[in-house]
């Protein structure tokens, strides 16, 4: 897999995430708990990107 296409992957996942965690917190009945490990998860797929992203500038 290029790296272009685990970006497009890891940034498709990461829009996944945005639209679960707002319709989680839509929900008033939504634990907590899952919306930070939602919330958790998403940043760390931001993180990634942006480590990659700046990775491929490097080369």
């Amino acid at each position: 897999m290029s790296l272009q296409s685990h970006l497009v992957e890891l940034q498709k996942r990461h829009s996944d995430l945005e639209r679960k965690l707002e319709e989680a917190m839509r929900h008033p009945s939504m634990d907590s708990l899952a919306i930070a490990d939602l919330k958790r998860r998403k940043l760390q797929l931001k993180d990634e990107i942006t480590r990659l992203g700046g990775a491929k500038t490097v080369h």
